[in-house]
């Protein structure tokens, strides 16, 4: 049974404070200041990604939110929107319903002990952090969020995982309410399929498999393969499936 989190009056005050400023939150700068403000002295960190998932998987929006100098290296290595740390923390929490999840390496190793995150643990120290912690909403209707605390000066336990859970609904409304570029509205993938890319993506919604498509297109299952890679790089998918919902989403079957 899980121990019972009693919050101290300050925690309590601080939980208050950060839900009603939560309340609030309608802008991009509005939610950058509620993040780096009232939600750090709940739960000081150094870097969050907010990512906003459609009910296909695909990614809808990410924002990558610190109020110190990230090095450029270290924010395209969380932040990536094609095959960043986070989007691919994020999705490894929600296929194996890890949520919340954490890790502290130090504490990790001192113990031997091996937990949900293990293997992202040497990606997290060339980004510069030794502790994550992670929690989303699992799929709703309309979609999924997911929020990862990079950095947290203390070593994160089920203590803080409780704090993001109460923190969770709000966090999640907040993103929804916020305006969304015309890029990160509209979804489009960097650039177009290619002409082999939409005969593969044609076949994928015909139901053929990598050796039939390979069969009728005159190249090896194992190009197929790699055209699907690609694809799934280029919408910011993870499997087939996904990969024909975003297809059609976003309508880039209709010539």
């Amino acid at each position: 049974m899980d121990a019972v989190v009693i919050l101290s009056r300050q925690e309590q005050e601080y939980l208050l404070r950060a839900v009603e400023s939560g309340l609030r939150v309608a802008s991009m700068r509005q939610f950058f200041l509620w993040t780096q403000g009232q939600l750090q002295a709940l739960l000081p960190h150094q870097v969050m990604v907010a990512l906003q998932f459609a009910p296909s998987g695909a990614l809808r929006r990410l924002e990558c939110l610190h109020a110190t100098l990230l090095p450029a290296d270290a924010e395209t290595l969380l932040a990536d929107c094609r095959d960043g740390l986070a989007l691919r923390i994020a999705r490894h929490c929600m296929r194996g319903g890890r949520l919340p999840a954490l890790a502290d390496l130090g504490a990790d190793e001192a113990d031997g002990r091996r937990g949900p995150l293990a293997g992202f643990g040497t990606e997290l120290r060339e980004a510069g952090f030794d502790s994550v912690l992670v929690h989303g909403t699992g799929p709703l209707a309309d979609g999924a969020s997911v929020f990862l605390l990079f950095g947290l000066p203390m070593r994160p336990g089920p203590r803080h995982a409780y704090f993001l859970e109460l923190l969770l609904a709000h966090l999640h409304l907040a993103l929804l309410r916020l305006p969304v570029s015309e890029a990160h509205a509209a979804g489009r993938p960097p650039r177009p399929l290619s002409a082999r890319e939409t005969e593969i993506v044609g076949w994928l919604r015909e139901g053929k498999s990598n050796e039939e498509m390979a069969l009728i297109l005159g190249i090896s299952a194992l190009t197929v393969k790699n055209h699907l890679q690609r694809i799934y790089r280029l919408l910011g998918v993870g499997n087939r499936a996904h990969a024909l919902a975003r297809c059609l989403e976003l309508r880039l079957l209709e010539a």
